[in-house]
């Protein structure tokens, strides 16, 4: 039985003296977000200097405009807005500098990848892991997703350690220090299969931008504008994964990813993986709000004095909307031989059933060595491994689920497979 923890001051956080003490330390020194200061930052970095095409600029100027206009953000906020602006832009000279060096990266075939796809917070990282676990598949785990081509300035140490994995699993002592409760709501180990959104990072695109703080000029940039280059963008790093992988002796193997981002992308995705399977989630889209507002609110308990909740409710309802509208409209695209619906009712009671179902409709033999990888994993991260957290919609964000759930009527009607809540 999972242990279950309740945040009883979401709304109000209740920061211990080294919380507060390390947030006035940042106020003291705080950083500068400027375009000069992430790209200059990123060249003393590498010792690169050639980002390659200059379009990204536009985007990072959207963003940087809505971050510095975030006048409520502590400096610490901004400090974390700027580190990620720098790993982007230090990944992108690598990726270009490694694709000038090798063009034959570009002839990489990524053939018949399984890409799961579906609102966060219903299940999609868990089928991932599932999926992931088979050994003849290649995942993208956290620390190669967030650099995906090694810095030469920082070369491999006495340990053996790549300093890639070095800096996530440092990184996430401190969130777990910082924020203990991170891990039952959503674990980041270095090891953690990552969502292939974050390779889109580097050409400064892509909804993952939203997570990190809301940005609605971005999100209205990005969905006004035709994400194919992007997904292009992200093709070319699995090349480069897969390059990689048989540089090191290695063999190509089909890739298993996952994004939340695709469900509004459907017509995009089929563009670029033409062959691919996907497995689409689906689940309460209020369980899903809630789970994610409940989230972010948690993490930003170090960022600001006080936690917009009201703001977070109506940009996330707002969101998962519109990814949902985009789903219901493109869902067809997607040919019957090429998917699989993948309720979260249906998926929680049988989960190897769902994990068969895929592998059948990716034309991926069963196996007593899959089914042993797949069992092992499950024995080694039980559910609720890390906890349980309760929510409360209507204490902490002032709606009841069925008020809100009324919103979704089209989503509902649209699948009726989909359990709808009782009353």
């Amino acid at each position: 039985m999972a242990q279950k923890f309740s945040i009883d001051d979401l709304t109000d956080p209740q920061l211990s003296p080294e919380q507060r003490a390390y947030i006035a330390s940042v106020e003291a020194n705080p950083p500068v977000l400027t375009e000069d200061a992430i790209l200059s930052a990123a060249r003393d970095a590498t010792g690169l200097s050639d980002f390659g095409p200059d379009d990204f600029r536009e985007r990072l100027k959207i963003l940087l405009d809505e971050w510095n206009g975030d006048t409520r953000a502590y400096a610490l906020k901004r400090a974390f807005l700027l580190n990620y602006g720098i790993r982007y832009a230090s990944n992108r000279l690598l990726i270009h500098d490694l694709l000038t060096r090798h063009p034959e990266i570009h002839d990489e075939p990524i053939e018949r990848p399984i890409m799961v796809v579906g609102m966060p917070r219903s299940g999609t990282t868990h089928l991932l892991n599932l999926l992931g676990a088979d050994s003849r598949l290649r995942s993208t785990p956290l620390w190669q997703t967030y650099a995906p081509v090694p810095n030469p300035k920082e070369p491999v140490g006495p340990d053996g350690v790549d300093p890639r994995y070095a800096r996530v699993a440092a990184s996430w002592e401190v969130q777990l220090a910082s924020n203990p409760l991170s891990a039952a709501m959503h674990a980041m180990e270095p090891d953690h299969f990552h969502e292939d959104v974050e390779l889109m990072g580097p050409n400064f695109a892509g909804y993952n931008f939203e997570w990190l703080a809301r940005a609605p000029k971005f999100r209205d940039y990005y969905l006004s504008t035709d994400q194919t280059p992007h997904y292009e963008y992200m093709k070319t790093v699995l090349k480069i994964f897969q390059w990689q992988d048989v540089q090191a002796g290695g063999t190509r193997k089909r890739f298993v990813t996952k994004c939340p981002q695709h469900l509004e992308q459907l017509p995009v995705l089929k563009k670029v993986f033409p062959d691919a399977t996907v497995a689409i989630t689906y689940r309460d889209p209020v369980e899903v709000i809630q789970s994610a507002i409940t989230m972010i609110a948690y993490g930003e308990r170090m960022s600001y004095p006080t936690i917009d909740t009201q703001g977070l409710l109506a940009y996330w309802t707002d969101r998962v909307e519109k990814l949902l509208r985009a789903c219901v409209r493109d869902r067809p695209i997607w040919p019957e031989e090429q998917s699989v619906d993948v309720p979260f009712d249906t998926f929680m009671k049988d989960d190897m059933a769902v994990v068969r179902e895929v592998r059948r409709k990716a034309g991926l033999p069963e196996t007593d060595q899959a089914n042993r990888d797949v069992a092992a994993y499950i024995e080694s991260h039980p559910r609720g491994k890390y906890g349980q957290l309760v929510y409360n919609l209507e204490r902490d964000f002032g709606v009841s689920p069925d008020e809100l759930r009324k919103r979704f009527d089209f989503y509902y009607e649209a699948y009726p497979f989909l359990r709808r809540p009782a009353k």
